[in-house]
């Protein structure tokens, strides 16, 4: 997949001679901003300026892709682990990374599905899946995976239900596992549950069971694309935030 990620990036960039300056900014962002990340680009794009390319993953994946060297441009990880160990590495622009995001943990079911579950310490998953699997984001690698895994350790149900657990490379394909009836449950995060009319959420998981949600951005220190910075600048300003304060994200 990181391969493929990486090929795809290089033919956007190579497929015309333009100069960093001029061609489209290149953004990696995590697979949960797919809607509100569009949106934005869209109204960037209505603001005169040239439309951003966009490229949708599990955080790790892309943050695997930087280090790797794909060419790009902005990053927005759903979790700060992963912006951490770019910076670590000396790869982001200094003084660009600002705390953009916040969301919510939520488990959803299909959307005809009758099941109740209360999040409290001594949960017990099993009974709610009915001998089915519980959909979520790699619980080892992709942020959405790790605050649920953090979660339900915290609240003393992850031991019970871990055999359970079907590993999906990213939140949204968690998410896509509950709209086919392919899991009776899924974790992931309440912005995902609000674009999707095929799952409901029936619970939420208490907001100290696991590490704050917070999507950091940042310039890739590589990066010499002038509207990049600037695209950077619009999404963390209060006209770029409402953009995802609309589709459900709360500001950081």
């Amino acid at each position: 997949m990181i391969r493929r990620l990486f090929l795809l990036l290089a033919g956007l960039l190579l497929a015309e001679p333009v100069t960093a300056q001029s061609r489209p900014p290149v953004v990696l962002a995590a697979a949960s901003l797919q809607e509100s990340m569009n949106a934005a680009a869209d109204a960037w794009a209505k603001r005169g300026h040239v439309r951003p390319t966009l490229s949708f993953a599990a955080s790790s994946a892309l943050a695997r892709q930087i280090v790797a060297g794909a060419p790009a441009d902005l990053f927005v990880s759903a979790d700060v682990e992963w912006m951490d160990d770019l910076d670590k590495r000396g790869l982001l622009a200094k003084g660009s990374r600002v705390n953009l995001l916040g969301n919510r943990l939520v488990l959803v079911a299909p959307a005809d599905s009758r099941v109740r579950v209360t999040l409290r310490p001594g949960v017990d998953l099993r009974p709610a899946l009915n001998g089915g699997r519980l959909a979520m984001a790699d619980p080892d690698a992709v942020p959405a995976g790790r605050y649920g895994k953090a979660a339900l350790t915290r609240l003393r149900g992850w031991d019970a239900v871990a055999p359970s657990v079907v590993r999906a490379e990213n939140v949204r394909a968690a998410l896509a596992l509950v709209e086919r009836g392919a899991a009776p449950l899924g974790i992931v995060y309440a912005t995902d549950a609000k674009a999707s009319a095929r799952v409901r959420i029936v619970g939420v998981f208490p907001a100290a069971s696991h590490p704050p949600i917070t999507y950091p951005i940042a310039r890739i220190k590589a990066s010499r694309s002038v509207e990049g910075e600037r695209f950077r600048r619009f999404l963390i300003s209060p006209a770029g935030r409402k953009i995802f304060i609309t589709y459900g994200f709360s500001p950081r």
